[in-house]
């Protein structure tokens, strides 16, 4: 092979040489790989505030609660705003004065709570989902229409050697390629991504455990009697 069919089949002229429709599938991959690093990097960052804040709260949630200091745990809540788990308990502590016949209410919001701080968590984690099974076939698509045209050129030069379809053909796997490495990170960091989200789900789940058995335990506690007066006669 020459020096001129070599340079021909570099990666950039390939790209630079195929089809209008095979540069809008090239182009379209690459928005989609932009994007899911961007989200995956965004989640991971995220993520890391979340787990670092939720063991912070936690602690600090105990160590205030035994000491019956409410009003430590809410400002630790304002003070970590990314853990979940300030938000399950800024949710109970809004409700107020709280009786046995609430608990069901109680538990009500906590799950509805758990189900909105899951689905904070979950944003545009979709995405890596969609990228990770449709890109794959979109590069092939590319392919495909590169292949077609490879052919017609072939009826056309009435030729079908080796100089003839070889450039064509490399220009429509470049879009398999790039379908590929938009589609590899995009499954690796959305099962990476929401393995880590239903850990958090746990800690939801666990908090609001921990919190209903702190609230019932509370009040099944007897009233505090009052001193008894005696009254002396005068």
């Amino acid at each position: 092979m020459d020096t001129t069919t070599a340079s021909e089949l570099g990666l950039w002229t390939m790209v630079w040489n195929a089809g209008p429709m095979v540069k809008f599938v090239m182009a379209l991959l690459v928005g989609f790989s932009v994007v899911s690093w961007a989200i995956i990097v965004y989640k991971i960052k995220l993520l890391r505030r979340v787990e670092g804040e939720t063991a912070v709260f936690y602690d600090l949630f105990w160590r205030n609660m035994d000491k019956k200091e409410f009003h430590k745990v809410l400002e630790a809540a304002r003070e970590h705003p990314d853990t979940p788990l300030s938000g399950l308990f800024t949710a109970v502590s809004n409700e107020g004065r709280i009786g046995r016949d609430d608990l069901d209410r109680i538990k009500r919001i906590l799950s509805k709570k758990i189900a909105e701080e899951s689905m904070r968590l979950e944003a545009y984690t979709p995405f890596l989902a969609t990228t990770g099974n449709t890109a794959p076939f979109i590069g092939l698509f590319g392919t495909v229409w590169g292949i077609m045209n490879s052919f017609r050129g072939i009826s056309v030069k009435g030729a079908a050697s080796l100089a003839v379809v070889a450039p064509g053909i490399s220009e429509a796997l470049v879009a398999t390629a790039l379908g590929l490495m938009a589609a590899i990170p995009a499954v690796v960091g959305y099962n990476h991504i929401l393995s880590r989200i239903d850990r958090a789900r746990a800690d939801m789940q666990g908090f609001a455990s921990d919190l209903l058995n702190a609230i019932e335990k509370e009040l099944s506690r007897p009233a505090p009697r009052e001193p008894k007066v005696e009254r002396h006669g005068v």
